[in-house]
């Protein structure tokens, strides 16, 4: 009965006290970016390292729109001239997830390629706030940054690190949250507008997917009339995102439990290091052994102790991909189960790899925090944890306490909560993998609904990238020559996870 009541506390407070300014309306927001000139970018090679083979610029936004002509903020931009420049149908804008993620950074593995990269310039850019663009500090020093992100219990494992996370939600908040009262992803889409504008193009052409889905989405509410082409994947829910947050992470929660059980499923010798009997209660076992105490992997001087808020956040993300991730989490749970027997290296390695930047966190935080809508309520945290702890045993309170410090957020008066609807020429592909652990199959369907120009495309796969054969065919068939694939069209993915067939647990 309490799990139900937390539940229905959490549907009924979310909405309600998500609050702040109320949005302005879309003609008002469309209005303030037509007011601000065009950035004028100064192509040039770009001389850091990784890059050198694409052209850079920097392009002069509004700091605030509210005052279109006032102070400037410069945002790095990213070229990949087409390859047949005669061929040539115009840009394509590219982003990159978290929010907090790079897209110059992301450039120095490879933009896209193949006939989109022949039949449109690709223009990558980072996001005010990240990276290149004005990147966000919350801490007077990167020694205080780290030793905050070193120190917070995310996930908590206890009620004392539950207090702990609630004072530290707090002191985060008070050091950045009137720093990031323009980072919204308002901002972003009429910042997106003025790049388009800049490259000489009527209409905008654009992927993203996760966070960049949701850039595509506002900039599709604000802008529709001015979309060629929106390719969207790994789908936000728009409206629970900015309403609902809680109810998004409910539903996440839910999503990632899901994608574990699959891991478990594919989880067979040789191709998985955890392979043998009850994959799902061996884990089980272990994340509750770190919730209790620490678990000791190798002996002497190399011993390592590892603690729960290290693995449940690399259990989530290594969720992520199939090819890579899925065999990672496979090695480090079975050095988890060794124990003094394990190797403390591995274990170090893999963990190493999945940890975010605290650049990365203080941007995610930041622009998470002036979007999506949370009670302003940080007391209720604790209670609403034993509901997600048996609504999602293992990755609930994980997704739950990212959004604590939002509820101290200050709200910015452009913030966007609707409507979704797409009013373009061209309807939009959305592309969702059916068992995606932070992106669920039912965010995807959603968005679908509230968009309603839109045709959504189902990869009978796992993880959160969208990759294969078949999504890049229909996704250049779209971009290129604006040709939607059938309703009910699917993919599958090329590989299998591990490369082989799934046990029926």
């Amino acid at each position: 009965m309490r799990v139900l009541l937390v539940a229905a506390l959490i549907t009924a407070v979310s909405p309600v006290t998500a609050g702040g300014p109320a949005a302005p309306p879309v003609n008002s927001l469309v209005a303030q970016a037509d007011a601000a000139s065009t950035p004028r970018l100064g192509w040039a090679p770009c001389t850091e390292h990784g890059l050198e083979r694409y052209e850079c610029a920097i392009a002069d936004v509004p700091l605030d729109y509210a005052r279109p002509r006032g102070v400037k903020r410069g945002l790095a931009v990213l070229r990949q001239r087409a390859t047949s420049p005669h061929e040539r149908i115009g840009t394509l804008f590219t982003a990159v997830g978290g929010p907090g993620g790079s897209g110059l950074s992301a450039a120095k593995d490879g933009l896209l390629s193949g006939e989109l990269a022949a039949r449109f310039d690709i223009v990558a850019f980072d996001q005010r706030g990240i990276g290149r663009s004005g990147q966000i500090h919350c801490f007077a020093s990167a020694a205080e940054q780290e030793q905050f992100w070193a120190d917070l219990p995310q996930p908590p494992a206890n009620p004392a690190e539950e207090r702990q996370a609630t004072r530290a939600s707090r002191t985060i908040a008070a050091k950045c949250s009137r720093q990031s009262q323009h980072l919204t992803t308002v901002d972003a889409a009429r910042d997106l507008d003025l790049l388009r504008r800049a490259v000489g193009d009527s209409k905008l052409t654009y992927t993203g997917g996760s966070y960049a889905s949701y850039l595509g989405e506002v900039y599709g509410a604000l802008f529709g009339d001015r979309v060629r082409a929106l390719q969207l994947n790994a789908m936000i829910d728009p409206t629970a995102y900015t309403n609902d947050a809680l109810g998004l992470l409910w539903d996440r929660s839910a999503g990632t439990e899901e994608v574990f059980r699959e891991f478990a499923r594919y989880c067979t010798a040789p191709g998985c290091a955890f392979a043998g009997p009850d994959v799902l209660g061996r884990n089980a076992r272990l994340l509750d052994r770190l919730r209790e105490a620490p678990i000791t992997v190798g002996q002497g001087k190399d011993a390592l102790q590892v603690r729960y808020r290290y693995v449940v956040p690399a259990h989530a993300s290594l969720l992520y991909d199939t090819q890579h991730g899925w065999p990672a989490l496979g090695t480090l749970l079975a050095e988890l189960e060794k124990g003094p027997a394990g190797s403390a290296q591995t274990v170090k390695d893999i963990l190493s790899a999945a940890v975010s930047r605290p650049d990365f966190l203080d941007s995610f935080i930041a622009i998470s925090c002036v979007d999506v809508g949370v009670p302003r309520v940080p007391g209720l945290w604790s209670t609403m944890a034993e509901s997600f702890d048996v609504h999602a045993p293992h990755y609930g309170r994980h997704w739950l306490y990212l959004a604590l410090p939002c509820a101290t957020w200050q709200t910015p008066p452009q913030r966007y909560t609707g409507s979704w609807r797409l009013r373009s020429a061209t309807p939009a592909l959305l592309i969702n993998n059916r068992f995606d652990p932070v992106t669920p199959l039912s965010s995807a369907r959603n968005a679908l609904r509230e968009l309603g120009n839109a045709r959504l495309v189902v990869v009978e796969g796992h993880g959160h990238d969208i990759t294969g054969s078949c999504t890049d065919r229909l996704r250049s068939q779209y971009l290129i020559d604006l040709k939607l694939p059938a309703p009910g069209t699917s993919c599958r993915p090329d590989r299998p996870p591990f490369g082989t067939q799934a046990n029926r647990l």
